[in-house]
């Protein structure tokens, strides 16, 4: 008995102290709901598994580019990308992935379905029924390959942004229940906004950077959403990702940048051995994101890449 207090007191300790650590540690402290989203640009739409932040820029006319952002950066991260295609006359909409941003963080798996379940339903809600041009930056290849394969009829072609290429182990306790998004949450979250400056090649070309990252890590769910996609990233088989994209024979630029210190110049060989017939653009003086860091270069070749194109024929799947 005497032995079983000591245990119980024991327990009740280590409870506290990671109640005390997660309280400290996790930076979520509020509710992603209509309050919080009163004040911020851009606009709204309630899809099946939650609210979409999504935001339009150029002419209604112009023909539709959809970016999909990163893991964890959302939609900001294309500023420069929607400045220079919406000058050029096309229809830009981007939107922040479940999860990230100010879209909501539902309770579900972050798998390939998830992600082209909120594409198509933000398309259908836009009413936007032509085949649109897709361009997904890191994660967003995980992203824009499962919706180019499930729904190759509504894409006109595909740009891919240092895409991610790769299964990286993780450990195994993170996909302990309770323990994995504890270790999670204290250990991982809280120096994200932090970390996000190993994504360029010259980061003091970008002051300020982590502080855009920080309001959406304020809100319930979001180090639970990234956990998940993590979980799932690590058990894809991206040959057999991107392979599936090359059955669809939608048109594909890939651009790299060269000192990617987030996802290695050398896998873009993943991506080049699985679609043989893509464009390869790789970016000299560029980290993770050349599209930032070599702005108008890239931008040029995207535009190029659009216009030869404009006509491109649309597949009728896989084959």
């Amino acid at each position: 008995m005497r032995f079983l207090r000591i245990l119980l007191v024991v327990v009740l300790l280590c409870v506290t102290a990671a109640t005390a650590v997660y309280f400290v540690r996790n930076p979520e402290q509020r509710d992603l709901d209509a309050a919080a989203r009163a004040t911020v640009a851009g606009q709204f739409v309630r899809l099946s598994d939650g609210v979409t932040h999504y935001n339009v820029t150029g002419p209604e006319s112009g023909r539709t580019v959809v970016l999909v952002h990163g893991f964890s950066v959302p939609l900001y991260i294309w500023d420069s990308t929607v400045t220079a295609l919406s000058a050029s006359g096309y229809r830009v909409v981007r939107y922040d992935v479940y999860g990230r941003g100010l879209s909501d963080r539902p309770d579900v798996a972050y798998d390939g379905p998830l992600y082209v379940r909120q594409i198509n339903e933000l398309l259908d809600s836009l009413r936007i029924a032509t085949p649109v041009d897709l361009m997904g930056l890191s994660f967003g290849g995980f992203v824009t390959g499962h919706y180019v394969a499930a729904h190759p009829d509504r894409v006109r072609s595909l740009t891919l942004i240092d895409p991610v290429a790769s299964s990286p182990e993780m450990p195994a306790l993170l996909s302990w229940p309770v323990v994995g998004a504890w270790v999670w949450q204290v250990t991982q979250v809280p120096g994200m906004a932090d970390n996000q400056v190993s994504d360029f090649l010259h980061p003091e070309h970008f002051p300020g950077w982590p502080e855009l990252y920080r309001p959406q890590m304020r809100f319930r769910g979001f180090g639970r959403a990234l956990l998940r996609s993590a979980l799932i990233s690590s058990r894809t088989n991206y040959d057999s990702l991107y392979a599936g994209v090359r059955r669809t024979g939608v048109p594909v630029l890939l651009v790299w940048g060269r000192q990617d210190q987030t996802v290695a110049f050398e896998l873009s060989d993943v991506v080049r051995r699985a679609i043989p017939t893509l464009e390869f653009f790789p970016v000299d003086s560029a980290g993770h994101l050349p599209h930032m860091e070599q702005s108008s270069r890239v931008h040029d070749r995207m535009k190029d890449f659009l216009v030869a194109h404009a006509g491109a024929p649309l597949s009728e799947g896989p084959r």
